[in-house]
């Protein structure tokens, strides 16, 4: 690899190492896997694999000599009052491993203190945590099955990991859009929003024909109620987008919501047509952040979150700046849809403004929308869908989309949600993956100890995203596609309990490139810890095979500094997987921490399944 010639880059050793397939010699210790180990936790149930030959993995009485060996060498809980600690050896595994379990729970350090001990035995080969596995959230409503954009898969959002850690309760989202409509899967979520729309008949819609855009169509002004009294020309987008982030989730029913804890503030300022004036957008981004709007009574409920699915194709106006500013300055996190006119993002209102989180969508494939706004400035990438597409896959960049059309539908490739009437359609657009991205924030939010900024969210988004390649991103796509589980964890940083180790997880899977020399990284970013690494740092490394001779493993600290892991020779298949303890140079803990697997032969395609590293 061209890295490894880099005088300024510092190649590491491992103190340590393990890849099955590869011989290792009787003299090592065996290794202990510590990466399940919790601050809170309470353990009694280990498995331990002993080297094939050995006198433990054949006799009963020579594996229970060793077990015995290990447990008499390990301290006892005070509570215990002297008594000695008993490993009993419970069943043989299918592979060989050995279930091994103690008569007394240990707390996390003697749990690691035993498996140490366990694994100093030349006779061990590993021995790990028989850890109980729970199932993942997945929601039971009907049409959960459809919302492929949710999925833990290549081109979704990759929910169902995040949903084990949060749903988003405590969290305040409010949607700047055309109101909302009543609907049985939305309505336990939302709560009292704002009706803007000021004007009774609105103002000249730029085509010659119409000049009513952004009218009332209630018949008043401004008031407190925000139902969306203009679906027939706007189709109910906002009901749509309200759906995305908070429509209610496990009640047997319809669809399933992004922050489905969280409650959703419904702001009308988008009236017939789907068009608004931008001094109503502006007065709505003010008072859903809490702040103060003339004549309007004072928002119970600011939000934590601020959605804006809509905006116009120029570069950021002063009115929007300024309230996003305000709304900023309240706490709030803005996000706001690319736009859907094919062209760079530095063009489009308000996403280019300043303290934006900027939304690109993606559709089933995983490739740019043939509609969406791009660019290198996209803070993140959501899937948007497309229920229908013209004949060529993208179009030339700038090509406005509406004189293009679409000659080809296919509704179900669209984001699902939910509709007016308590039903439920498929929509297209940057609109869809604006929310997102807002329900994503909102869970990022509520997993941290203390709320993270504008420019925190969009680094940890950026971090944590799976890079778009240009190819499917004419134009570019940001950092590329959300990872909501990574982003989650990543929000989470340092803030599990107590202050001892703590292990952080890729939560996804990255493609190895084939015969490919600068290979491919996963990220796990650390954040909200103190001091530096410690040098017996241990990752967790698993690589789906088959590989043939050809594969090399490195850790990238956020300094630069590169710890091989694994670099492979010889003719048998190359399956890494196991415990790598390594000898780190006390690099800073916060920052992108990245697990890079490079293929040098044409023979096998592989991927990252998962890592995870413990300090």
């Amino acid at each position: 690899m061209a890295v490894r010639q880099n005088r300024n880059i510092r190649l590491h050793a491992l103190t340590a190492a393990l890849a099955l397939g590869c011989a290792a010699s009787p003299a090592f210790a065996g290794q202990a896997n510590l990466s399940g180990l919790k601050a809170n936790g309470s353990y009694d149930r280990f498995i331990v694999n002993y080297r094939a030959g050995s006198a433990p993995a054949a006799d009963t009485v020579s594996l229970a000599s060793s077990l015995n060996s290990a447990a008499a060498n390990t301290a006892l809980p005070a509570a215990a009052k002297g008594k000695r600690l008993g490993l009993k050896h419970l069943r043989t595994m299918a592979l060989g491993g050995k279930v091994v379990t103690a008569d007394t729970r240990l707390n996390r350090d003697e749990a690691e203190a035993l498996m140490r001990q366990i694994a100093a035995d030349p006779n061990v080969a590993s021995v790990e945590l028989d850890l109980m596995a729970h199932q993942l959230a997945t929601p039971n409503d009907t049409r959960y099955g459809e919302q492929w954009h949710y999925a833990a898969s290549a081109v979704g959002a990759n929910l169902p990991g995040a949903w084990d850690r949060t749903t988003g309760t405590g969290m305040v989202v409010a949607v700047i859009d055309t109101g909302i409509a009543s609907h049985t899967d939305l309505n336990a979520n939302i709560l009292p929003g704002y009706d803007f729309v000021s004007s009774v008949s609105g103002g000249n819609c730029g085509d010659g024909v119409n000049f009513d855009c952004g009218a009332s169509e209630d018949g008043d002004g401004r008031d407190a109620n925000p139902n969306d009294n203009s679906g027939t020309t706007s189709g109910y987008h906002g009901t749509h987008v309200a759906g995305t982030i908070g429509a209610v989730t496990n009640n047997a029913s319809g669809v399933a919501g992004v922050a489905y804890g969280a409650k959703v503030v419904p702001l009308r300022t988008l009236g017939k047509r789907g068009a608004g004036f931008t001094s109503d957008i502006a007065d709505a981004i003010v008072w859903a952040s809490g702040g103060t709007v003339a004549s309007v009574p004072a928002n119970a409920n600011p939000a934590d979150v601020i959605n804006m699915s809509l905006g116009s194709d120029q570069a950021c106006t002063k009115a929007y700046q300024d309230a996003i500013n305000i709304a900023t300055a309240n706490g709030a996190i803005v996000v706001a849809a690319a736009g859907n006119s094919n062209i760079d993002v530095t063009g489009s209102n308000p996403a280019s403004c300043n303290n934006v989180i900027s939304v690109a969508a993606s559709d089933k494939n995983g490739n740019r929308a043939w509609y969406s706004t791009y660019g290198t400035s996209i803070d993140i990438t959501a899937p948007g869908g497309e229920t229908c597409s013209p004949n060529s896959e993208f179009l030339p960049l700038n090509t406005d989309p509406t004189t293009v059309g679409c000659s080809r539908s296919h509704p179900a490739d669209g984001v699902l949600s939910t509709l007016n009437n308590n039903s439920f359609g498929f929509m297209q657009g940057t609109s869809m993956a604006s929310p997102h991205v807002a329900g994503i924030v909102a869970l990022m939010q509520a997993v941290s100890t203390t709320p993270k900024t504008t420019a925190q969210i969009a680094s940890l988004l950026a971090s944590t995203a799976r890079p778009i390649t240009a190819a499917k991103c004419p134009g570019g796509c940001g950092p590329g596609l959300v990872d909501t589980a990574a982003a989650v964890a990543a929000a989470a940083g340092g803030t599990g309990p107590g202050p001892g180790p703590q292990t952080y997880n890729n939560g996804t899977d990255v493609n190895i490139p084939d015969n490919n020399a600068t290979g491919a990284s996963s990220n796990i970013v650390v954040s909200g810890r103190t001091g530096n690494a410690p040098s017996n740092a241990s990752v967790t490394v698993n690589i789906i095979h088959p590989y043939k001779s050809d594969l090399i493993v490195d850790l990238i600290a956020p300094d630069g500094s590169v710890y091989n892991i694994h670099n492979r020779t010889g003719a048998d298949a190359d399956n890494v997987s196991g415990t790598f303890t390594l000898n780190l140079s006390s690099e800073a803990l916060n920052g992108t921490w990245k697990l890079r697997a490079a293929d040098r032969a044409a023979q096998d395609i592989g991927r990252i399944d998962t890592w995870s590293i413990t300090f």
